[in-house]
Order: C-alpha cells, then structure tokens, then sequence
C-alpha cells in the first residue's frame, strides 16, 4: 500500500489497472468511540468552484444523479466509525477538473478531539491502494482531506489535510456555494417522510474567480467565512417519492382477508425453493429499482450502468458445470461488470467448496466479484468463508458478503425515509420488504447464536468456564453479530445512524478484542455492548447478565448546566410521563460509584427522593429496564435474540424517544 505525506500526488494509474470506478474510506475513533464526522464532496471546475448546487454532495445529498458519487454511509470500526464514498471516475463530467473530499464536525465539535483521522483508497476490486493519516488536524471544525485531479488525461491524488475553523459552510462558500442561511425557516413536514435534497433557491453558484487548480489554490486554515449567529443549511425540497407514516384504511371485510403479493411466501416449502424465490425477488428488484441496486452493488465497486440480473445461471467449469444462483451485469460505455452471486436462506451456512468454485470461474472468466447472501453478519477480520485467490492471475477477484438484514436496512431507508423516483418504485421495494419480513421466506438475518451459546451459558451457571476457551470467542462473535443486526434494524426503522460503539486501544486488532471480550465473560458471566443512535442524548448501553438471566437496558444523561437539582429531578419524571413504572433511576455522583435510585413508579410523587442528603454535585442519571432473557439459542419465543430485540425496541420506544437530544440529521444545520 502507498503511504501518502502531506502535500504528496500519486497517479492512480502507476497503483492499479482496475482505477474506473474506486472505494474511498475516511475513518476516525476517540477515546470514548463517540466521536463522530460527517463527509462531503464538491466537483470542481478548472478554475476552483463548484458549476452549480448539483456538485455539493453532502448527507442531504449523497447520490449523483449519475452515480459519479456515492455517499455509502458509515460502518463501525474498532474505535469509531468510517465513512465510505465510491467514485465512477468513467462518469466524472468532463468539465470538472477537481473532486474535493472533506470532513465536517456538528456544533462545538473538533477534529483535535479525535484520533487516528485517517484516509484509504481501494480501487474495483477491493485491494487498497493507498493511505493518508492526519496526524494533528488542530482545532479546526472542518478538514479537506484530499483531492482527486485531471493531468494529461489520467486521475491522479493529492493528500491535503488542511483545516477549516468555520465548518462546512466556510468549505462550501469557498469553493462557490453560496448558504442561504433562512433556510432553517422551514414550516413542518407533511404526513409523508421524504428525504430532503439541496435546490437551486436555497444554492446557488458565486461568480467564479481566476484561480489554479492546484494545491495552492486550497484555502489557508481558517479562511472560511465567519459562522453566522443562525446556524446556515440549504433550504430543502421535498422531490422524492416514499410510503405514508399511516397506512390507508383497508377495503377487506374482515381481518382474516390477505392482500394480494406481488411476491407470495405462503407456499415455500422446501430450502431450496426459499433460496430459488429469495434469489429472484432481489435481483429483479434490484434491476427494476435503480436507486436500490447501485445502493447495493456501488460498495462493490460497480458502476452505474444499464443493469441486468439472472437466475440459475449455467456456467462452464471442466466436466461439472457450476450454477451460481444468480448474476450481475452492469454494462457502461460498453464495457461490462459482472458479479456471481451465491445465496442461502434459512440459517443455511454458505459452503466453502461453493464459493471457492465460483472465485475461480470469475476469475477464468474476467469477472470482477463474488456475492454471498445469508442470513449471517459478516464480522470485520472474521470472514464467513476462507477462499484463496490466486495471486499470479494478473485479473482480481473481490469476495464481497451482504447479510439479509442489510438488504432490509436499505430498502426500508429508501421507501420510509429518503426516497425513490416514483410510486411504482416504491411500491416494489415495500413488496420486497414485505417478502424478506415473511416468516416463511427464511430470509431474517442472523437467527442463531450457535452451538456454543447453551454450553457456555451451561458452564458460567456451574462456574466451569474458564479463559482462553475458544467457545467463549464463538459466543462474543454471535453476540457482536447480534448487536450489529440490532443496529440495523432500528437504523432501518428510524431512518437514523445507528452503529455499535467499540471500545478498544487504538491499533487493536479485532482478533484480540474479541479474545479480551471473551475472558471478560468467562470471568464476569456478562455480554456488553453499547449503540449510539443519532439525535439521542447518550449512548444506549446492553448488557445480558448470563449468570442472573437478566438483560439490562441503559441511557446514561448528563445533568443540566444550570439550575437546581430538584428542578432536574422534577423535570425528569415529567419527561418520562409515559415510561414503564418498573423503570430504574439512578443518581450519578461526582467521584462516587452510585447515589441514590428508585423504580419510576416511586419518585413520580416523590422526585426529591432521587437526590443524594449529603449534597455530592450530580453528574448525571441513569435510566435502566430489566427484563428476563430468552433460554434458547435461536428466535422462538423464549430465543435469546428475541428478547434483545424487544428490550432494545422496548427501551427506545418508551425511554429514549422522550428525552432530549440534538436534532435528526435532517434538521442539522449545514455548518454543525
């Protein structure tokens, strides 16, 4: 991999062959893995600026038209999280010369506070190319990252690593887009949820000025335009199309009539059948939908294309043909990209021999990528399954793996949240939605905590499990994939980030981490992880007691900076007007490990019962719900994944939704 300096340029074309269409990765950690940042790009002309308001890709706007960029979203790492972007380099007009990528902190956030600021270039088919780490970004709200730029007809890349004191709406202006800042002015938004995406009123394009396009032409810190008092964000449009908040009122003249489906689960009978049925609703979707299909394969390193799909396909392989389940092709400028794709359904695991098979026909064959679909999560340095590549083969393979849940996640983002192009769109992604949420499909994520869950739970209850025993590993492993499905889920279903918080040292590799977790639990008999949900005011911890049988739910607040310590008791019992009675309150003290607490249902008429008699100054409070956990290892109705399921949706939806926190990402100003 090419280790980039400050200042430094590569061309891609002295990195890689396969540079058309490329990943990048901004990623990032802190101490606390709270710290967080949002990516942005702007396409810019030979002079400097921005052609117009469609060059500003940010969180309100993350997809091309063209599919050029591609705002992917966030993946948790060991210590933080990572933003990924894709980049059709095929597709860039051929009037921008420059492609900027920066990074932008909310309210009083900055990059000073973060650690490990670091940039990775992978090309298409997945192999990185090149790494850029920012090693002091000073105290600064914004960071250019880096720079793509046109010399002698090739794409070459520039490390900046240069600061902005005034935020993303100091970068923007600079770079020609002009912030309208009463665009906050906005009134409520309808009975639908619609995405939000920047217009020509709320940006316009500032008068180009003669500038070079090169490094030099890049801003000294600090030389963004001063914040306003209002904070400054696009004014928005609603323009795409996604399904009501509530359901019409149905025509049946009873409850046991069912809808008609345009993808009927209620006759699958057979594994082979679930897979058949699963692999062709998802492909023709995604070849009918183009939305969802480049939000799938664009982290694949796809292009944006004239998509087709197939089924059962019959592929040569000496005397016994192999059939991949399906494939992928995308043709662009008349070149084609193609995928094989392997699918199982029902918990099934997927098999090794298959997909080491179906790797070296892609690669006989110049195919780009294998794609496995199952109901597991793939875990970051835990593959699902060990293929071996064959590294004189001067063409590359990439081994990619989606989990059912995640297709879920995206198509439920799309049609409650950000939106499609038209009704018939959406109504195919709701028929897809529907089918993948049919107990029958076998199509409903990980399921299984895995034959080593009763045996370890076994062993903690007898006091028998002792460290370094590798089922304990086996079980932190479920256990992760468990809580990143979680996240999923709720992301899905809230339209919000929601990602697993990792606390790890820096530089810990995730073999290690989950060696260290596994000793915690063979000495502690717990499993723990913790969520940060977008627009809530702390992070929601889990824990499930394998001794007790008891999983815990948790929010910790801080308390207010001003006012008296009844007023916040008060307040907060108010707040929590609609919360279960058997919630647990709990005081946090300065220096001190626990004060007082009390079942909601005792400090409603009583709140000053909450407050410590020695007057130790209050840090925070600690809202907790308990609830017994499941025996079994899979999702029955005493299944341990369902009754993490529950707790959390049961937390959220009566605790968390009533308690302050910054505003949804939709509501952020542009300069946050």
């Amino acid at each position: 991999m090419h280790e980039m300096v400050k200042g430094g340029n590569v061309g891609l074309a002295s990195l890689s062959e396969d540079v058309g269409s490329v990943m990048m990765s901004l990623s990032w950690g802190s101490p606390t893995g709270e710290g967080d940042a949002d990516v942005s790009v702007l396409l810019l002309t030979g002079d400097g600026k921005v052609r117009s308001d469609g060059d500003f890709y940010f969180y309100n706007n993350p997809v091309a038209a063209d599919g050029s960029v591609q705002l992917l979203g966030k993946a948790p790492t060991a210590d933080g999280s990572e933003d990924r972007i894709t980049f059709d380099l095929t597709a860039i007009p051929a009037g921008v010369e420059q492609i900027v990528v920066a990074a932008s902190r909310y309210e009083s956030a900055r990059f000073s506070e973060l650690q490990d600021l670091r940039l990775t270039l992978a090309d298409g088919s997945g192999e990185s190319l090149l790494r850029f780490s920012i090693d002091d970004p000073g105290e600064v709200s914004a960071l250019l990252f880096g720079e793509f730029y046109r010399r002698g007809g090739d794409w070459k890349f520039r490390a900046i690593g240069q600061g902005y004191e005034s935020g993303l709406a100091g970068v923007a202006t600079d770079f020609g887009v002009d912030i309208d800042d009463d665009a906050g002015e906005e009134s409520a938004p309808d009975t639908e949820v619609e995405a939000e995406v920047l217009t020509p009123e709320a940006v316009s394009v500032i008068p180009a000025q003669p500038s070079s396009p090169a490094v030099e032409s890049v801003p000294e810190v600090g030389s963004g335009t001063e914040a306003t008092p209002r904070p400054a964000r696009p004014r928005t449009a609603k323009k795409k199309v996604t399904l009501p908040k509530v359901a019409k009122k149905s025509l049946a003249e009873n409850d046991s009539w069912r809808g008609a489906r345009l993808f009927p689960a209620s006759a699958l009978k057979s594994d082979h059948e679930r897979e058949t049925r699963a692999t062709s609703v998802l492909l023709s979707v995604m070849a009918q939908v183009p939305e969802f299909g480049r939000r799938l394969t664009a982290a694949f390193g796809a292009p944006v294309g004239r998509m087709e799909t197939f089924t059962e396909v019959t592929l040569p392989n000496g005397e016994s043909p192999r059939r991949p389940d399906g494939v992928i092709r995308v043709e662009r400028a008349g070149k084609l990209w193609t995928a094989l794709v392997e699918t199982k359904t029902n918990g099934n695991p997927l098999k090794p021999d298959q997909v080491q098979a179906y790797a070296d026909i892609a690669a006989r064959r110049g195919y780009e990528a294998v794609i496995t679909l199952s109901n597991d999560v793939e875990l970051e340095g835990s593959p699902l399954v060990e293929v071996k590549l064959d590294g004189r083969r001067k063409h590359k393979v990439a081994l990619w793996h989606l989990s059912w849940a995640e297709v879920a996640h995206q198509a439920q983002l799309l049609i409650r949240h950000e939106g499609v192009g038209n009704a018939a769109h959406a109504w195919l992604l709701q028929e897809l939605l529907h089918y993948l949420q049919h107990e029958n499909s076998g199509c409903h994520g990980f399921q299984n905590m895995g034959r080593s869950w009763v045996p370890v739970r076994n062993a903690i209850d007898a006091e028998t499990l002792c460290q370094g025993d590798p089922r304990a590993v086996e079980v932190v492993e479920s256990w992760e994939r468990l809580v990143r499905q979680v996240c999923l889920r709720l992301g899905g279903e809230l339209g919000a980030k929601v990602l697993p918080v990792q606390r790890a040292k820096r530089g810990t590799d995730p073999a290690s981490r989950r060696a260290a977790l596994a000793d915690r639990l063979c000495a502690e008999g717990r499993l723990d992880a913790e969520l940060r949900i977008e627009g809530t005011p702390g992070v929601l911890a889990l824990c499930a007691d394998l001794r007790t049988g008891k999983l815990r739910t948790s929010i910790e607040i801080a308390a207010p900076d001003q006012g008296y310590p009844l007023t916040w008791a008060k307040r907060l019992v108010r707040r929590l007007a609609e919360a279960p009675a058997d919630l647990h309150v709990e005081t946090l003290l300065e220096g001190q490990a626990g004060g007082p607490r009390g079942t909601l249902e005792r400090l409603r008429p009583e709140p000053a019962d909450i407050l410590p008699r020695n007057g130790a100054q209050i840090t925070g409070f600690r809202l907790s719900l308990f609830r017994g956990m499941g025996n079994t290892r899979g999702t029955a109705e005493s299944g341990f994944i369902r009754s993490v399921d529950e707790s959390v949706d049961r937390f959220h939806a009566s605790v968390v939704v009533h308690l302050d926190g910054r505003s949804a990402r939709a509501r952020r100003p542009v300069d946050a």
